[in-house]
């Protein structure tokens, strides 16, 4: 993937000043302790906007079951940006055989088997099955956050293949879970602002796989099931998607048979921030050192 001038400069002062530390496969990479202490700012931030109605909480691990996720429909929709964990199962023979493939430079993974995990895609999946049957009167609000991996290869340090949000999920009637989307997005600009950060919501679509994939792209952007907080880093580049707001409808609901309290199939919708791509933003607008960045923004995020 073809990087900015602007993206590579970005990345090079970052990667310079070892706020970044660059590996071997591209969008991987370690973070300084200031990178993570805005990261953890960040999560107390958006913990404390939403701290003013009930709430459940939960963590999963970046790795989900392998039946959660066929049954999720992601494999359909995006082949190219899966993670697949693999292991070792064979014999001692199969172990000789690995590794003289490897002494002998060859493909050494030709030994390996699926596990029974795959690398989380997005931080909320996990969530469904496990709110499998009825709701609760007046449904859930479960806030997550956790790793992603998504296979995206590239040196624009806004596209990272591991990352991580912080969603806000409803899991409730249509109307109710499409309101929770909109609270949030009007929440989530507001927090922004606060840390200097100018973004507008704007429709998007997912990057769906295929011709078929073409057609569910307008058909989520006609409807507005995807919109996005976008922000503008440099002159040069097509503004950054810093949060996400999906309603996925029934999709989540029918997969994993979750039902109102009066008996009709639940909606969801989930408000995602992505605090590696808010971090880097930030990083961006006010220099690459959080010691020095304004008064203002420090408060926000370090109360």
């Amino acid at each position: 993937m073809t990087v900015s001038p602007a993206r590579a400069r970005l990345r090079a002062t970052l990667v310079d000043a070892r706020v970044l530390v660059p590996t071997d496969a591209p969008g991987v990479y370690g973070r300084s302790a200031g990178f993570e202490s805005v990261v953890e700012g960040l999560e107390g931030l958006v913990l404390r906007a939403g701290a003013d109605r009930p709430v459940e909480s939960v963590r999963f691990p970046p790795v989900l079951p392998r039946t959660v996720f066929e049954a999720s429909g992601y494999l359909e929709s995006f082949p190219d940006l899966i993670g697949s964990v693999h292991t070792f199962a064979g014999d001692e023979a199969s172990h000789a055989a690995l590794l003289a493939a490897v002494e002998s430079g060859e493909s050494w993974t030709d030994g390996l088997v699926p596990a029974d995990v795959m690398l989380c895609p997005a931080v909320c999946h996990p969530l469904y099955p496990t709110c499998a049957g009825t709701l609760p009167a007046g449904g859930r609000r479960v806030e997550v956050s956790g790793w992603c991996f998504r296979h995206e290869p590239s040196e624009d340090p806004f596209r990272m293949q591991a990352f991580r949000q912080h969603d806000y999920v409803a899991l409730d009637g249509p109307d109710e879970a499409r309101r929770h989307r909109d609270d949030w997005i009007q929440r989530g600009a507001s927090l922004l602002g606060r840390l200097g950060l100018e973004v507008e919501a704007v429709a998007a679509n997912d990057p769906f796989f295929g011709r078929a994939g073409r057609l569910l792209a307008a058909s989520q952007r006609t409807q507005e099931l995807k919109l996005e907080l976008v922000a503008r880093i440099d002159d040069d580049d097509p503004p950054v998607a810093l949060c996400s707001a999906n309603s996925h409808l029934d999709h989540f609901a029918l997969t994993f048979g979750i039902a109102t309290a009066d008996g009709e199939v639940a909606h969801t919708s989930c408000f995602g921030f992505g605090l590696d791509r808010i971090t880097l933003a930030l990083l961006a607008r006010h220099g690459p050192d959080p010691d020095r960045w304004p008064a203002a923004v420090r408060s926000a995020l370090w109360p």
